[in-house]
Order: C-alpha cells, then structure tokens, then sequence
C-alpha cells in the first residue's frame, strides 16, 4: 500500500512547485540579493518541513495498514471458526474435508474430518445432489439448519434458524380454528319421543360435548337444537386428530341408551387467517361430511386438501318423503326453463347409470321437453350391453341415445345437463359437456368425495339410498302423470335397484322396497331383470379361477388376483368381491385384476365392520362403507397388491381412520 503512495505520478505536482519556487527566488536574488538569501532559506525551511511531514505521514499510514489488516485478518479467521455459522467442504464422496468448530459443536464432534455425510446427515445428500443451487432447512441434534449449497466449490453453510422454526410452529399451533358441529337426524329421531326422554338426551349430549371442549380447551357454544359452533386453534386440532375424534364413537355408544342412533357431523375450516374464510370453510365441510353420509369430521384446508375422520356406520335412511317431493319440483321447474336436457352417467356405465338416466329421461318427456342420453355403447359393462340390447329392440327409446360427440354438438347455454350415478366431473362420459353450459344438475348415492361438479344448480345426494335409480324412482312419482311408465323403462329402473342391492340384501331399507313395489306396479318384468344380469358360463369360470387364488388372513380379509395376462370386466371384479363375502369367516373381500382400459380396477366389499370406502379413497376410489372401488394406473399386479395392502394396514392400525 506504501508504494502506491511513493510513485513518482504522486509527486510531480511538488517537483514543479519547488523548481517554480527556485526560479522565483534566483531572479529575486539577481535584482535584490538580500531579499533572494531570504527567499532560499524560506524555500529551505518549507522543503525540509514538507519532507518531514511527508516521511512522517508514511509512517502513520503504514502503521494504519498494517494494524488494520491484522484486525481484518484476525477478524475473517474468528468468523470463519468461531460466529456462529457452520462452514463445511466436502469431496466427491461426500466426505468432510474440513468444517469449522462451530459446525462440529453441532453434532457433538471434536472434529468432523473424514467423517461421511451418510452417517452424520444424510438428508443433506439428495439436497447436494440438486442440480440448481438450493436453500433446505435441515434437523441436526434438535436444531434446525437452514443450509446452502455452492456445488462448484463443494461448499455448505449452516446458519442456526431454529428460533425462526419454533416461532413459525407456535404462530402456526395458534392459528384460529372454526368447527360447526350438526346432529345428525336430530329432527326426526326426536319426533317420536315425548318431552322428558327428548330433554335427557338433550342434556347427556349436551354435557357429553361440553365435558369434551373442556378438556382439549375448546370454547363451544350451542346455536341451535341440532347444531354447535366451536373455536379452536391449530395445536388442539392435531390433538383431536390424533384421538381420531372419539366424541364420535362416545355420542354414538351413549345416545343407544336411548334406543336411537344419533350421530355427529363435524366440518371443519383452517389454514386461512380471514374469519369469513374460516366460516365458508367449515360450512363447506359440514356439507361435504353430510353428503358423505354423516358420523364422521370432515376438515377443510385454505389449499384445498380435505382429510375425513370416522365415517364407520351406514348413513341412516330418512323417515320422510318431503325432500324427494320438494326435488322433484326443482327438476320439473329446471326442465321447463331448457331447451333441451342431456343426461350423462359414469364412465363404464353400469346398470344403475343406465336405469336412473332411462328414469330422468321419463322425468323430461312427462314434462314435454326433448331428452337424450349420452353414452359410449363401446365401453360399458356386461350387463350394461344386455339392457343396450334389449333397448336396440325399441327404436322409439333407442332413438334417445346419442354419442358424446352428438352431446358436444347439441349442447347450448340453455341445455340443462343431468349427471347420474357420479359426482366427480373426471368420472362422467365426457367431460367437456361440463364446461358447456351453466345448468347442471347432480343425482347420485355416493357418499361425496373432494372432487366435485363445480357450482351445480340443483344436487340431490343420499348416501343412504340404495341406488340412483332408487332416488330417480322417487323423482318420478311426483312429476306429472301424462304417461305410465313404459314396461322396458320401469324394467330398467328395477334391474338398477336389483344390481346395487346384490338383489335386495345390501344397503337396503323400506324405500328401497317402497321404490320396487311402485316400479313392479309400473309394470316392470322380474323375468327380464334376471336375463339381463345372466353371465355367460366364460366369465363364471374367470370369476371361479380369481377366487382359487384368494388368500384369506388372520383378521378375514380375502385378498384375490386376476391373471396378469388376461383383462376382466369392471363387474366380473365387482360379483366376484360379492361372491368371496360369501365365504365362511370373510369380512371384507378385495378383487384386483387387470381392466380393459389398462387399468387396474380393485372392487371392495364388507359386512359393515371395515369402511372399505375410506380403503379406496386412500387409493384414489371411493364408495361406500361397505362397497367401494378404486383403479390404478401405471402400475403392475404386484404394485397394486402392496399398495392395498398397506392402504389396508394403515386403516386398522390408525384406528379406522377415514
């Protein structure tokens, strides 16, 4: 630094002052002698001073540099060992090849040299591995470590976030939780019962929830006979997550006293800081919880994730008839303001789609409107293709069926488009119809999942229904009486009840008979409806051969797979899991084989102790508690059984967790 000072560049400005000043004086001298002595001891007098000076602030200087950077010097290397920041190098094998004693402090070490990151953090591994250079907040010895990678320079530093961490945790342990709790039915279980024995389970339940907000510290408040409003936060949610919401099963158990089976509905909003966000949320989980059928919470994030919880009994089946009266009318006033109604069912339509859309099809012509129904005839199911067949022998009624690309060709803002069967806009035939108009309607029997037709204008989901046909049958009896129900339509409608019900035995309630008997009036053939489900004698050997090979464990679930190298009909899996529930010491039955589509289709069933619902809903499928499906893509056999597997032991082993 000195030598930059001692340049000649530097000093060129003072050589030319001390010439001017001696030629000054030397002419001073010549005229006044005595005057220019004067003038060279001055010149002199400065010269020396300024050389002094000059050799003095060198002096300064130098010192200056020299004590500043031993300072820098001492300063970088206390940084680099002992701030608070860990530093680390590494090779190629991902061994240390030096890391500051900061950073060896942290795991515990003297030294971390040699030392491989596979044994002291291997995590940090697939971080090292990014391509792009990438920030990670990593645990080390109960810590936390957010950590950048220079990959070039095989370069790491540690710098100490765990005070963020925690603060970000208690922030997100804190965050305002809304929940509205329903009593499910509480209307009409309570109709019947007289004044006191309605107050003593009011007071029991009521003191039931209170006992329960009080010891997770939860403010509730009762706004209504039926329904709670509860504050929570964050933290008191993950403990009520982690008892799987036993207020579930203790109201359920304790209100049998009584001789009734009321049942709580919980939906729940969180993961958002605005209260009217909050609300919508918890409201919509409540829906989504009713939908599904009742028993169970339901929680909504502001991401959109939903987890349920509960969920483990049939829906119970409503004791009036004033909502299908009242839905009835809604679709007949729907109907009359179109120009036209197309009705879509499920992909694969099965006998149920196909019977509730002849149903609504009966529903638009008994109110004078033009009806089509859109479906693939090349993808259907077996019993499917025999009602198309039979269908083909009635031009009049066949003449109604149109392709998708027909659908996408009459469809206008005005069309009012029914869905049947399904609730899930991936699911339906086309879904482009979707996005075409504004006026959608939903009848389905599915408990509702997360995937749902956005903004519909009317839905009518009962879960505890037997069948969308049932539901459709409903619909029917109130709409206009211009026409009788033709014996193919009432035939269709019965043989959808008959196919969802395995003939009368599952998921069957009076309606479900009150719907067959007006059906049977209608003139609907039970000879017909048995051809239309016979099998031909190929696929009863298939069906034979998937359940040889059934394995049957400790805890009664039937597990069986079809032949990789053969592909089998949607339901030759489904009558095969029915048929497997047959079987001595069987309480759920699981089917898994190869589909036309590629795909890998699993068909559940249970006798009502295991929700395999919640099982295919883990899978990507979904149902009912005791019959449920799910198909899987991109996997082979093997894979599709490992997965189930562990869907299955994730269910028992996290206390039926739906």
């Amino acid at each position: 630094m000195s030598h930059f000072y001692e340049r000649k560049a530097h000093r060129y400005p003072l050589y030319a002052f001390i010439v001017l000043s001696a030629v000054f004086a030397a002419l001073l001298f010549y005229f006044q002698w005595i005057l220019g002595i004067v003038s060279f001891l001055l010149l002199g007098f400065v010269l020396y001073y300024v050389i002094k000076s000059q050799r003095a602030l060198y002096a300064e200087l130098e010192q200056y540099i020299s004590n500043l950077s031993y300072r820098i010097k001492k300063v970088g290397e206390e940084a680099l060992m002992e701030m608070p920041i860990g530093i680390m190098l590494i090779n190629d094998e991902y061994e240390v090849e030096w890391a500051n004693q900061f950073l060896a402090s942290c795991f515990g070490e003297q030294t971390l040299v040699g030392r491989s990151l596979y044994d002291l953090a291997d995590s940090l591994v697939p971080l090292i591995k990014q391509e792009q250079t990438t920030e990670e907040i990593i645990h080390i010895r109960e810590r936390h470590f957010k950590v950048i990678v220079r990959r070039e320079e095989r370069l790491l530093y540690f710098f100490d976030v765990t005070e963020q961490v925690e603060l970000q945790k208690q922030y997100e342990a804190e965050r305002l939780v809304l929940a509205v709790i329903f009593l499910d039915n509480y209307d009409e279980i309570t109709q019947g019962m007289d004044d006191q024995a309605k107050s003593q389970m009011n007071s029991h339940v009521t003191s039931m929830l209170n006992q329960w907000a009080h010891d997770y510290g939860i403010f509730l408040k009762r706004t209504s006979s039926d329904r709670f409003i509860a504050v929570l936060n964050e933290h008191i949610l993950a403990q009520l997550e982690k008892s799987k919401f036993s207020i579930l099963d203790e109201v359920r158990e304790q209100t049998m006293k009584y001789n009734v089976q009321l049942t709580l509905s919980i939906g729940i909003g969180a993961g958002v800081p605005s209260l009217p966000e909050l609300g919508a949320l918890a409201q919509s989980s409540l829906d989504l919880a009713l939908g599904r059928g009742g028993d169970q919470v339901a929680i909504k994030q502001g991401n959109g994730k939903v987890k349920f919880y509960g969920g483990k009994t049939n829906p119970m089946e409503k004791r009036t008839r004033v909502r299908a009266r009242v839905i009835s009318h809604a679709l007949r006033e729907l109907i009359a303001e179109s120009d036209k109604v197309l009705i879509m069912g499920h992909k694969y339509p099965d006998m149920d789609a196909l019977g509730a859309a002849i149903g609504i099809l009966k529903v638009v012509q008994l109110n004078q409107k033009e009806g089509f129904i859109v479906i693939d005839t090349e993808q259907t199911d077996s019993g499917a293709q025999h009602l198309i067949e039979e269908l083909k022998k009635h031009s009049e009624l066949w003449s109604r069926f149109i392709k998708p690309e027909q659908g996408l060709e009459l469809i206008t803002d005005d069309t009012l488009l029914i869905i049947v069967d399904t609730h899930r806009p991936s699911l339906v035939i086309e879904e482009k119809l979707l996005y075409r108009t504004d006026h959608i309607v939903v009848i389905d029997h599915h408990r509702r999942g997360e995937e749902f037709v956005e903004d519909p204008m009317l839905v009518y989901m009962e879960p505890y229904a037997s069948s969308t046909s049932e539901l459709v049958t409903e619909l029917l009896e109130y709409q206009p009486k211009r026409t009788k129900l033709a014996m193919l339509e009432a035939t269709a409608l019965l043989a959808g009840i008959v196919v969802d019900t395995k003939s009368f035995t599952f998921r069957t309630g009076s309606r479900t008979f009150d719907a067959a008997s007006y059906l049977r009036a209608q003139g609907a053939d039970t000879i017909l409806v048995q051809k239309l489900l016979k099998e031909s004698i190929v696929n009863y050997v298939k069906r034979a051969k998937i359940i040889e090979n059934a394995s049957i464990d400790a805890r009664g679930i039937a597990i069986a797979k079809g032949d990789p190298n053969e592909t089998y009909d949607q339901v030759l899996i489904a009558q095969t899991a029915d048929t497997l529930l047959m079987l001595s010491g069987v309480v759920a039955s699981f089917v898994i084989s190869k589909r036309a589509d590629q795909t890998i289709g699993i068909s559940a069933r249970s006798l009502g102790d295991i929700n395999v619902q919640v099982i295919m809903e883990s899978l990507g499928g979904g149902g009912h508690l005791t019959n449920a499906a799910a198909q899987l893509s991109d996997v082979t056999l093997e894979e599709a059984e490992q997965r189930l597997k562990a869907a299955i032991n994730d269910y028992l082993e996290g206390g039926k967790e739906s």
